[in-house]
């Protein structure tokens, strides 16, 4: 019997830039060394295989066996590489050039290590606009996989996705397939039965279909229970057995074999969206909520079904309007980007070509997609996944003004709308410093890159309302609540798993952003167990609007911030300048002026800071005293008094940051922990060190007090590391 549907199996292997070495090996052992292993049985059965740039460089470096399988499998017709861009960004938070970029680079990778031609690619978590069918045809692409649920939203029905459809922009183009999203259930959730009847509905309903399986290779051994699921519970063989015994009318096969033998269903135009999940997750709380309680009030009414395609979620670009923490990421990888785009036409590109390459591979592994976005997959909960984002677009950032010719000491300071909120912010950079102010959000200090280590200590993320936090409550509600799966195999968008006990009673929000220079006038006496948790604020500093002046010279810069603003019922004025000295170029000076302070009252005053990337939970990672004496470890509370200096120490790291102060006062530390939702389930993660020193004051007659506080930091043990390091290699 001749072929009557095809079934494209397309798998997406991906591991985001930053993560643990561990998580890598982790997955291939689980997840792509069986599955392959799996797949060398069943040589009749063929594959597209996509796997993420981040991904195929740790499997070249730590993994070459694993690349030469794959390169024997594509050599024989069973392995199709389709390509993308390399480090898996979302096409809608770079821009256009990086897009083509990305792709190009990721092409030429892919056809050098594997002496094949690329012909499709992956679209990032499906992220979809239709302008990017222009870019990626520009990029050599001819055809590529989005989800059904795009098609649905552009007005088809189920029966008429079986197939590939034709998409264009700006006279490009593009071919693409709807992934169905049923399969994406069954497989492998369910026995092999239910996908077989499903497929052979369709081949008798509508001959020479060709239907698409496109998700994450992960699900093939790594999500949670899969693993002796798939291959120690047998379903992988019972899966190829069945495709194999019904090989008489259902070919297997690649998605350029169906391009080339098969003819596209028509031409469309998609609108924006991404998969139905993600359109959902980007939605506020209270959102969400109506949403799924709109799903599950009318799942069984018949008119739902119809109506159902016309009903979309939010839009993915307003993950940076949910998270300022990703738009903060984001704007800063424009400016890398712009910069490496205008030193490329200038006669830079000549002077220092490998400066500008190297520059511009950092700057793409800086726009992986994982740390811009929240769901059950993405990544920007993860401080390590964001610390990571930071890390390369500070050193592409370090390799530009090297390229610029700023190899010697240098200092600068400038204003401009470096967040994209319309309002000017302050950046002031240095060889060893950059450091950005948001005069219009409370002078805040939002950003503050140690250029050694290539360390953002300001990648802090709010604690805030989550949907999922409702599940949470609902267990610590109910002691008896299951809080596993036993083992068994479940999608994750329906996993229900806690790490930790009593996450309940961590839920907490903050009513600031948790970043430094952050001004507060508290209820005199307020003790640190009430500040913790937000309270007894009674100034409106924290958030208020400052005016700004700024000086520069080449041996010192500094921001002049003033505002007058209400301390209980009394109007006073505060003004805080930030400094640096290209002399000390790893101080930065924070002098505080109060005036108008009333008199004979008591005042309760306090500077937050804010520590990121700097770990909880180890014993080298600490703080210490005015003395040098070792404190805690960094996620314990701390209630010092009558102190001028604490210090935080990052030996991971090579870290070693302190606080000193010109008058003596208190200092309390806190952890900034959230309750967020990962593959494995529910946790508490550490995101950032608060310190607030403090001072209970009576304001002098002339109604001035003044504090001066040096926030340095010391990279020393980092840098020695790395001469031991260098030192061993040449040896």
């Amino acid at each position: 019997m001749s072929c009557r549907i095809r079934l494209v199996l397309a798998l997406h292997d991906h591991q985001p830039v930053g993560n643990f070495d561990g998580v890598f090996e982790a997955s291939f052992q689980d997840s792509y060394a069986p599955f392959l292993e799996v797949l060398e049985k069943y040589p009749e059965i063929p594959v597209a295989l996509h796997t993420s740039g981040s991904l195929l460089e740790w499997l070249v470096d730590k993994h070459p066996e694993y690349i030469d399988r794959v390169r024997q499998l594509t050599a024989r017709g069973q392995l199709e590489i389709i390509g993308g861009p390399f480090y898996e960004p979302i096409l809608a938070t770079i821009p256009r050039r990086d897009r083509v970029g990305q792709i190009l680079a990721y092409t030429q990778y892919l056809e050098q290590l594997f002496q094949t031609q690329v012909r499709g690619m992956w679209v990032p978590e499906r992220v979809w606009e239709q302008s990017f069918a222009s870019d990626i045809v520009k990029a050599g692409i001819e055809y590529t996989i989005l989800d059904d649920y795009h098609f649905r939203n552009a007005g088809l029905n189920n029966d008429q996705l079986h197939g590939y459809y034709l998409s264009e922009d700006e006279g490009r183009l593009l071919k693409i397939f709807p992934g169905s999203e049923r399969l994406r259930y069954t497989i492998p959730f369910q026995d092999p039965h239910e996908t077989i009847e499903h497929l052979r509905d369709i081949a008798n309903r509508f001959p020479g279909s060709v239907v698409v399986f496109g998700d994450d290779g992960e699900k093939f051994g790594t999500w949670p229970g899969t693993k002796s699921h798939v291959y120690g519970g047998g379903w992988i063989y019972r899966f190829f057995d069945a495709l194999r015994h019904n090989s008489d009318w259902l070919k297997v096969t690649t998605l350029a074999e169906a391009v080339d033998n098969v003819s596209p269903q028509g031409s469309i135009y998609l609108p924006d969206g991404s998969y139905r999940e993600m359109t959902e997750w980007v939605l506020t709380p209270d959102k969400q909520s109506e949403y799924h309680r709109l799903t599950h009030d009318h799942a069984h009414d018949p008119a739902w079904q119809s109506a159902v395609q016309f009903m979309r979620g939010g839009f993915w670009r307003n993950f940076r309007t949910k998270y300022p923490e990703s738009n903060e990421m984001y704007a800063r990888m424009l400016q890398v980007s712009a910069r490496l785009d205008e030193l490329s036409r200038s006669a830079v590109a000549q002077e220092s070509p490998d400066l500008l390459a190297r520059a511009r591979t950092e700057l793409y592994r800086g726009q992986c997609n994982c740390s811009y976005w929240h769901g059950a997959f993405g990544g920007l909960y993860l401080p390590h996944l964001r610390n990571a984002v930071y890390r390369h677009l500070i050193q592409a950032d370090t390799l530009l003004e090297k390229a610029s010719g700023n190899n010697s000491p240098w200092l600068t300071i400038d204003a401009d709308d470096y967040n994209l909120d319309a309002r000017k912010e302050i950046k002031i950079a240095s060889d060893r410093l950059v450091a950005y102010l948001a005069p219009s959000r409370g002078g805040h200090l939002y950003e503050f890159d140690i250029r050694s280590i290539n360390h953002n200590l300001l990648a802090t993320l709010n604690r805030r309302p989550e949907m999922y936090h409702e599940k949470v409550r609902a267990a610590g509600q109910n002691q008896h609540h299951d809080q596993h799966n036993h083992g068994q195999a479940v999608s994750i968008h329906d996993l229900v798993a806690f790490k930790q006990p009593d996450l309940h009673k961590k839920l907490q929000y903050d009513p600031w952003p948790r970043k430094s220079c952050v001004d507060h006038f508290f209820e005199p006496g307020l003790t640190l167990d009430r500040a913790r948790y937000g309270e007894g604020e009674i100034g409106d500093f924290v958030l208020g609007v400052f005016e700004t002046t700024i000086r520069r010279s080449p041996e010192f810069v500094q921001a002049k911030m003033t505002r007058r603003g209400k301390f209980g019922h009394h109007e006073i004025q505060l003004t805080k300048t930030v400094g640096l000295d290209r002399d000390h170029g790893t101080d930065l000076e924070i002098l505080y002026e109060l005036e108008n302070l009333p008199h004979n009252v008591p005042i309760h005053f306090g500077v937050e800071f804010n520590f990121a990337g700097m770990a909880a939970g180890a014993s080298d990672r600490y703080f210490y005293d005015a003395r040098g004496r070792q404190l805690g470890q960094l996620q314990t509370l701390q209630h010092l008094t009558d102190t001028d200096r604490i210090g935080l120490i990052d030996e991971w790291l090579g870290l070693d940051c302190a606080l000193d102060l010109s008058q003596s006062g208190s200092i309390w530390t806190f952890p900034v922990e959230t309750i967020s939702q990962s593959e494995g389930g529910f946790e508490a993660v550490h995101q950032s060190t608060a310190v607030i020193p403090n001072w209970q004051i009576i304001a002098p007659a002339d109604g001035r007090w003044a504090v001066k506080i040096i926030l340095s930091v010391d990279t020393s043990a980092a840098q020695a590391r790395k001469l031991r390091e260098a030192a061993v290699t040449v040896s």
